[in-house]
């Protein structure tokens, strides 16, 4: 998929099409999307309006792909500190964001013990006595705070 040559010009419908194409394979941020497309077709008014028109039928929404995200991260055991982080780098907007996850009901700190779980075979506290193995309990909160959890999440946990 290349720029079209100057004998035929870029039309609306192409980046229409283009769009639409990489929405039906998944959910997509208006940056993701403008992004890829200007590969495509290199930066033009066009993709703005492309991008306005499938907002306005809402084939393309932000708070869905940030819905879409979150899920798909949480199922990864993905913390939100990181979750959050993400978005922000997808382009979503802060007020989006904690919409999404006001509207999500995630229990953070019973993902922390699953994602611990998954990592070490067993929950957090186990085979870690009070006073036993410093270095193994800080590996577990390196691992926590890389998957995105903080403080408040594994502090019970550990």
């Amino acid at each position: 998929m290349h720029r079209r040559s100057s004998d035929n010009p870029v039309t609306l419908a192409d980046v229409r099409i283009a769009a639409m194409d990489l929405l039906a394979r998944r959910e997509q941020s208006a940056r993701e999307l403008r992004e890829k497309l200007a590969r495509r077709f290199g930066t033009t008014p066009l993709l703005e309006e492309a991008i306005e028109g499938l907002r306005a039928e809402n084939l393309q929404s932000d708070a869905r792909f940030a819905g879409s995200f979150l899920r798909q991260r949480v199922s990864r055991g993905y913390g939100p500190l990181r979750i959050r982080q993400e978005l922000r780098q997808r382009g979503i907007d802060n007020d989006t964001i904690e919409i999404v996850f006001a509207e999500e009901n995630v229990d953070w700190r019973e993902l922390a013990i699953s994602a611990l779980e998954r990592k070490f075979g067993f929950r957090g506290s186990e085979s870690v006595r009070e006073d036993g193995d410093l270095r193994e309990k800080a590996r577990r909160i390196r691992f926590l705070q890389y998957r995105g959890f903080s403080h408040e999440h594994y502090s019970e946990v550990l």
